[in-house]
């Protein structure tokens, strides 16, 4: 369907990638995995078209509709939101008002020997096959259905896009691409955003509907649930494999096993090689058989392992004090925002030790009761603090609250204390920041660098009870794991809000959901929970058949 021949880009002398080559064919789910840099958002904007390489082409068919989410978007802040969705038919639209204006033109005129006439009528005829092409569609309830479906209220149709936040917004461009049904559909990062029901909305309809889907994301669950290809990006390279994330991972673990133990073979020929060089290059009887082996050395391509993490770093939280019994306890807690009520009669208590999620939609006060528990804002009901509780606090504007002026480096030295401030380069490794880093100004550094900073200050900080909001949206894989293994391995009390599974899977062991104005307690962990729901789900759907 769409053909990737020969690409090549460079940047500032340097090779990103070259020779990249592969098609991707109708119901192809593709997952584009590799380490942050490796050219996997550059190798997406180049198929959208949205950026040249300096060699190689991309082909597809002239009808061929490639749709691109990027990560960061802009929609029209003047329209409505329903408006704004709307503008996928634009073009269906236009050539409808041009179709009935043009047969409105054949009722009243009268020429029909004249040229104009003539060719009045062969734009009917090219319009209405245009028409037919896009199909007989009810816009109005699919813009509706794709709305509702990724999470917005029919209350917010007529709403300015203006009041809206990031997450929302990209909520709106992933509806106008879906309402495009496009042949490809390109998605970076399209879940940083979604709440878990949105998540797995988004599933079904790219499973179910989508043609053909490129994704790059770091959500684990996601994208083995999608995929159906994993194509690694790695060294200027690519790997094509016809399998979901998990069993990639398998494969490519017993691809570089392979690399290794040829690479090691071919390093120890090379050594017995040269030995022997050395040992008989003055001897007259050898002369041509240490001639013929320098040749062959100098003619030999040396095998190439591909890069492998062999970091095994594990953080640890420093040790602090042990809170009492109940860290959080919730009495009849209630939130409203002048007339509009988030929740009320939240009683619940949080022992210590225990790690649980909050999830529900967005929108549905689950940042709100963590405001509530920090003090950040005012509430109805009792909510109670226990002894000795310090905490450590992750806020979705964490990033924002770090100070521009100060070094990466700086920025973790101010907050090191003791012993750990030996393993300051450690930390700051694990979160992918090189040495070539240290001494970046925060003031320079992307969002996802942000985040990933704000964290390490987490880590280096003794508390007892930790509330993460949305730690994981700017992570890849890595350090995710690195995360949760640190979270596994704290001691203390965990409240997490979080809409990925895979993160939560495993780590928190009771569920908080927030919906319908309530906060739920579910003794559960999160794949029980969302099993659960499932079913619910479809005995609802039945019950109203």
């Amino acid at each position: 369907m769409i053909s990737i021949d020969g690409l090549a880009v460079e940047f500032g002398g340097s090779t990103l990638f070259e020779d990249i080559n592969f098609v991707v064919n109708e119901k192809d789910r593709i997952a584009l995995m590799g380490k942050n840099g490796a050219g996997k958002s550059t190798l997406l904007k180049i198929i959208a078209g949205v950026q040249s390489a300096n060699r190689g082409k991309v082909s597809a068919p002239n009808d061929c509709v490639i749709a691109y989410l990027p990560q960061h978007m802009m929609v029209n802040n003047e329209r409505t939101l329903f408006d704004e969705a709307s503008q996928a038919f634009a073009e269906a639209l236009e050539m409808k008002a041009k179709l009935e204006e043009y047969n409105h033109q054949l009722t009243i005129r009268t020429d029909y020997e004249s040229e104009e006439y003539a060719n009045i009528i062969e734009q009917v005829s090219e319009l209405s096959e245009k028409l037919y092409a896009h199909g007989e569609a009810n816009y109005d309830a699919e813009v509706e259905k794709i709305l509702i479906g990724l999470g917005f209220e029919r209350s917010d149709l007529q709403r300015p896009c203006s009041e809206f936040s990031g997450g929302w917004r990209m909520r709106i461009e992933l509806a106008k691409i879906l309402l495009k049904k496009p042949d490809l559909i390109l998605l970076d990062e399209p879940t940083n955003h979604l709440d878990i029901e949105s998540v797995q909305w988004l599933e079904d309809f790219l499973i179910n509907h989508a043609k053909a889907v490129i994704l790059i994301s770091h959500d684990r669950t996601f994208v083995d649930n999608i995929t159906n290809r994993t194509i690694e990006v790695t060294m200027g390279r690519i790997y094509d494999y016809k399998v979901n994330y998990s069993t990639y991972l398998e494969l490519r673990k017993e691809r570089r096993e392979q690399q290794q133990k040829a690479y090691d073979e071919q390093q120890k020929m090379i050594a017995e090689t040269k030995e022997f060089i050395e040992r008989f290059k003055g001897t007259y009887s050898k002369t041509l058989q240490v001639q013929s082996r320098v040749k062959m050395l100098e003619k030999l391509e040396i095998i190439e392992v591909d890069e492998v993490d062999t970091s095994h770093l594990r953080l640890r939280f420093p040790p602090s004090l042990r809170s009492g019994n109940f860290p959080v306890i919730a009495n009849q807690v209630g939130k409203s925002y002048d007339d509009e009520l988030v929740f009320s009669n939240a009683s619940f208590s949080i022992e210590r030790g225990e790690k649980v999620a909050f999830v529900g939609k967005n929108g549905e006060g689950k940042s709100t009761l963590v405001k509530a528990i920090m003090g950040q804002l005012e509430y109805e009901g009792e909510l109670k603090l226990g002894h000795n509780t310090q905490i450590g606090y992750f806020a979705q504007n964490e990033a924002s609250l770090l100070d521009d002026q100060l070094s990466i480096f700086q920025t973790i030295d101010e907050v090191a204390k003791g012993d750990i401030r030996t393993k300051i380069k450690d930390f700051l490794g694990a979160f992918m920041f090189g040495a070539d880093d240290w001494d970046k100004k925060v003031s320079v550094l992307s969002g996802g660098e942000c985040t990933r900073l704000a964290m390490i200050k987490l880590l280096l900080e003794p508390v007892n009870l930790l509330i993460l909001d949305e730690p994981t949206n700017h992570l890849d894989m890595r350090t995710k794991d690195i995360l949760k293994q640190a979270l596994l391995e704290f001691d203390g009390t965990l409240i997490l809000v979080s809409h990925d599974r895979d993160f939560l899977d495993g780590l928190v062991h009771k569920v908080y959901e927030f919906g319908n104005k309530q906060v739920k307690e579910h003794l559960e962990g999160i794949q029980e929970f969302l099993a659960r729901k499932k079913m619910e789900h479809l005995n609802e759907l039945e019950a109203k058949k």
